[in-house]
């Protein structure tokens, strides 16, 4: 794909996020790999509804910055991701509602943080890691990701929103989306007995679909 187009799909996608409320304001972040090993990233203050592809902030592939506008301040989260995994060629960061809420919940499984309502969330995002809350651009964030050792493609920062790393910038946004989406039904069903899929439905998916899935 060439730059040109990268940018454009970057802002598209982006657009159609914020347009469909799944971020608003001037929050979230979203950043891609280009074919020489660099990075395009949303600058920061803007709103994933407004971006203009030929003011995305521009990364060499050392991590030098070459131009655009100044990048995200959450730069610390989306290195951590690139850097410990191999996979990554795009991050996407959110402040979706109902993600948000979830992670308020007194009861959820930080290790596993989105319960098993259906099998997409599990085929697309494997397990999703529930951190603690840090101050938003705390560089402590991207150190909690590099804890993890690349053991996970998806993360929710508790009292502030999901983050997910894809193969690219399309993957990353249907992720995050099938996040958001498993998170709503999770709080929809709060209080119900719902009927979950079973350790071996799970388990099942996970081979089927070669899940990266760390027990």
């Amino acid at each position: 794909m060439t730059e040109t187009r990268q940018r454009e799909l970057i802002c598209t996608l982006a657009k159609s996020m914020f347009d469909r409320g799944l971020t608003g304001g001037s929050t979230g972040n979203i950043s891609a790999r280009t074919e020489d090993g660099g990075l395009l990233v949303s600058p920061t203050g803007t709103s994933f509804g407004r971006l203009d592809p030929a003011r995305l902030s521009r990364f060499d592939s050392t991590g030098a910055f070459l131009d655009g506008d100044p990048p995200t301040k959450e730069m610390p989260l989306h290195s951590a991701f690139y850097d410990t995994r191999s996979s990554a060629g795009a991050v996407v960061h959110l402040h979706s509602c109902h993600a948000v809420a979830l992670s308020l919940m007194p009861d959820v499984d930080a290790d596993n943080f989105l319960p098993p309502l259906t099998p997409y969330a599990i085929m697309k995002l494997g397990k999703v890691q529930l951190l603690p809350f840090f101050r938003p651009g705390d560089p402590a964030m991207g150190q909690a990701v590099r804890g993890l050792a690349g053991k996970r493609s998806a993360v929710m920062l508790a009292n502030h929103g999901p983050v997910v790393a894809g193969k690219d910038v399309e993957a990353a946004c249907n992720a995050i989306e099938e996040l958001e989406d498993t998170a709503r039904l999770a709080m929809m069903m709060q209080g119900l007995r719902a009927r979950q899929l079973t350790p071996a439905q799970v388990s099942d998916l996970v081979r089927h679909f070669d899940v990266d899935w760390d027990t």
